[in-house]
């Protein structure tokens, strides 16, 4: 896997709010858990977590939609109401992008499933690592150094 020349980008779905990547993901995702099934209409979400500096809305003001909760902010476009990034309150390093939205996405594989205890019996994913919930905090070094491994 191989990220495309950066910068790269995206869109929703009718092109009212742009996007721009600028720094190589960190580590993708594959989510198990309801909350994004029901939010994705589909068995998971996919999540590139791009570093927060390399990261910008170039178009369009994206609103925050989904779960309206303290701690995760779903951003979607106000027209299409396409579901474009999460940031986690507190967590300030990185943007959870939706890579679907990627002009070229074709290079995005999930690295990490998560919350795999509440995953359909029928979903697969070709990732590397799989966790009944999100992987302990002391996993996270060696899990993104793997991924940039990988990704040269």
């Amino acid at each position: 896997m191989k990220t495309p020349q950066l910068p790269f980008s995206g869109q929703c779905r009718c092109g009212k709010v742009r996007i721009e990547v600028s720094a190589a993901p960190i580590m993708t995702a594959a989510c198990h858990c309801t909350g994004c099934q029901t939010m994705s209409s589909s068995a998971f979400s996919l999540t590139a977590m791009i570093p927060s500096s390399g990261f910008k809305v170039t178009e369009g003001q994206p609103v925050i939609g989904g779960l309206h909760g303290p701690q995760q902010h779903h951003y979607f476009c106000a027209y299409c109401m396409t579901w474009m990034f999460t940031r986690i309150e507190g967590v300030d390093a990185f943007v959870n992008v939706r890579p679907s939205l990627f002009d070229d996405h074709s290079w995005f594989v999930p690295f990490v499933e998560t919350m795999t205890k509440e995953k359909l019996s029928w979903a697969q994913t070709p990732a590397l690592y799989h966790y009944e919930a999100f992987p302990p905090l002391e996993d996270y070094e060696k899990l993104m150094g793997e991924f940039a491994r990988q990704m040269k």
